[in-house]
């Protein structure tokens, strides 16, 4: 089954016809929401709002160890992960998707792994590549498909948020060769990996990080480019569906 999570821009799914909702406990403590699943065309989906239907959980207290395994236990061998990040590189502006193909974490103090306490085993699993190379492929391929623009490759940052970046951080993470910026995309693709799933993201630039483009005193957010890139990520989703892949 695939699972879509949906970003702060994302807390509900249009596309998605429903047909039930199931509140899903794990030994890590409650998800952000109840998983609610349908279909879009042929394909069985469970969403999951990551900040909550409510849109009120920020990034350094969801418990990302509870959604992973919420959506693992009912099933779900693939996750596409929808996330609003700030463009570093200059070709990354409000607007545009990028599906990154690594990560660097900056993020400290969340549950990262599944594997600690003393009565669990000491595993290390390997997060050369984090993304999964053949969902990446499936992905790219939607994209031409539906004629959505979609920029393939590039480094996602994770910063601890609550607080978006300074310049100065922006120019840090950019010399250690970051591309976007952005606040949920780990732990929550290490613990994907962990328990064997299929994991991508799919970023919509929502702004021009702290001193680029747009925002060299201020960051802008532009309600256009917002709505613009939520339609551009459902389009997207829509042909990835229907392609079966």
């Amino acid at each position: 089954m695939l699972a879509i999570i949906g970003g702060s821009r994302l807390a509900q799914l249009p596309i998605l016809q429903i047909t039930h909702r199931q509140v899903v406990r794990t030994p890590f403590g409650d998800p952000s929401c109840a998983l609610t699943f349908g279909r879009i065309d042929s394909q069985n989906v469970v969403f999951m709002a990551r900040h909550g239907y409510g849109n009120s959980i920020a990034p350094h207290e969801l418990n990302y160890r509870a959604n992973i395994w919420a959506l693992h236990s009912v099933g779900v061998k693939r996750v596409l992960a929808i996330g609003s990040v700030g463009g570093i590189r200059p070709d990354m502006a409000p607007g545009m998707l990028v599906v990154p193909d690594n990560i660097i974490d900056y993020t400290w103090g969340r549950k990262h792994t599944f594997y600690e306490g003393p009565d669990r085993p000491l595993v290390r699993v390997d997060f050369t590549l984090p993304y999964d190379p053949e969902l990446r492929r499936a992905v790219l391929a939607a994209a031409e498909n539906s004629a959505v623009p979609c920029l393939d490759g590039g480094v996602y940052a994770v910063t601890q948020g609550p607080r978006l970046e300074t310049a100065a951080e922006v120019l840090r993470l950019q010399r250690d060769g970051a591309d976007m910026v952005g606040m949920t995309g780990m732990p929550e693709a290490a613990l994907a990996r962990e328990l064997g799933l299929q994991y991508l993201h799919v970023c919509h630039i929502a702004n021009w990080a702290a001193g680029k483009g747009a925002s060299p005193e201020r960051i802008q957010f532009a309600d256009d480019a917002l709505a613009d890139g939520m339609a551009k990520v459902q389009a997207l989703l829509t042909v990835f569906c229907a392609q079966g892949a």
